[in-house]
């Protein structure tokens, strides 16, 4: 089981899928799972392998999907009666469920992001030493020359982990710059003059582009560092991008494009207390003030046979 989650692993990350290693790092009998279990949790939530039941999956597959949105492994305790859990540790996020068999579980949940993306569009020495410093610091580097056409930026994968630098020379600026607007790239930039990048911004304008896209781009491209040749001036580049993915969480977006974003819903299920995501949630019922939900069958089941114990209010 192991091996086979590791060669999946190994796939998604040459496709650079995002997704999430669970590992059981220590337990408190009695626990279903032990230490070294494993589960691998995609970005639609789905899990491979195990790392207990109950409610020990729902809780890590909400802490994994957290931690593909801001890109930060966790360490989960899961308490259960009878079980002793780490108290106030600094890094350590616990809950006490009263579903769980009787123990503790504690996980490490670990995000595989693919790398950030340098798309370079046009061609020069600024572009071969961007090219170069990227791969240097481990970014995968793509280089576009005159076919940034609307069809080639479908066909790549630019999310808010890309970085798109322009240095078209002016032969195709505004038709570049504006397909990189359109995308969730994070970053947008035109290596050009003052001059040369005020007239693409208007030529922009006048193509339709909304003065909040407009916002986004960087021209002139770089930080202002007195840069002159052209390697130089890669450097300035660089740094700005280094500057923009630290001054700001640049998030990935686990829920496939149109579908409804995971987590602005919670409710509390009424029996165990722990928070489930309403747009995910497996086990529902109906009663008297509306819809409840549950972290596991086995909450559910226990609400259906006595409902009345239950608060009238279950939402968090």
């Amino acid at each position: 089981m192991v091996d086979n989650l590791l060669a999946l692993a190994h796939t998604l990350f040459q496709q650079g899928e995002p997704f999430v290693l669970a590992t059981v790092v220590r337990c408190e009998r009695p626990t279903s799972a032990k230490p070294g279990a494993k589960a691998l949790i995609r970005k639609d939530g789905t899990v491979l392998g195990w790392i207990g039941g109950s409610c020990a999956e729902p809780v890590v597959v909400q802490e994994a999907l957290k931690a593909l949105r801001d890109g930060q492994p966790r360490f989960i305790a899961l308490v259960g009666e009878g079980g002793t859990g780490p108290g106030k540790r600094e890094g350590v996020l616990e809950y006490v469920m009263s579903c769980h068999s009787g123990g503790t579980l504690e996980i490490y949940v670990e995000p595989v992001l693919p790398k950030p993306q340098l798309l370079l569009i046009g061609q020069g020495p600024v572009v071969e030493t961007l090219a170069k410093l990227g791969g240097a610091m481990d970014f995968a580097v793509v280089l576009m020359g005159s076919e940034a056409s609307a069809e080639r930026f479908q066909q790549l994968s630019v999310t808010p982990r890309t970085f798109i630098v322009v240095a078209t020379h002016g032969t195709f600026d505004e038709e570049a710059l504006e397909q990189a607007l359109r995308s969730e790239a994070s970053y947008v930039s035109l290596v050009a003059s003052r001059k040369r990048a005020g007239a693409v911004i208007e030529a922009l304008r006048a193509r339709g582009v909304s003065a909040e896209r407009l916002g986004r781009l960087k021209a002139p491209a770089g930080l202002d560092i007195g840069a002159v040749a052209p390697e130089e001036i890669a450097v300035s580049v660089l740094a700005e991008i280094i500057q923009v993915s630290r001054s700001r969480k640049i998030e990935w977006k686990p829920a496939e494009a149109g579908s409804e974003a995971i987590g602005q819903t919670q409710a509390r299920d009424p029996v165990c207390g722990m928070l489930v995501e309403i747009t995910s949630a497996k086990y529902r019922s109906e009663a008297s003030g509306g819809n409840r939900y549950f972290c596991s069958v086995r909450c559910k089941q226990t609400f259906d046979r006595t409902p009345e114990r239950y608060s009238a209010d279950a939402r968090a």
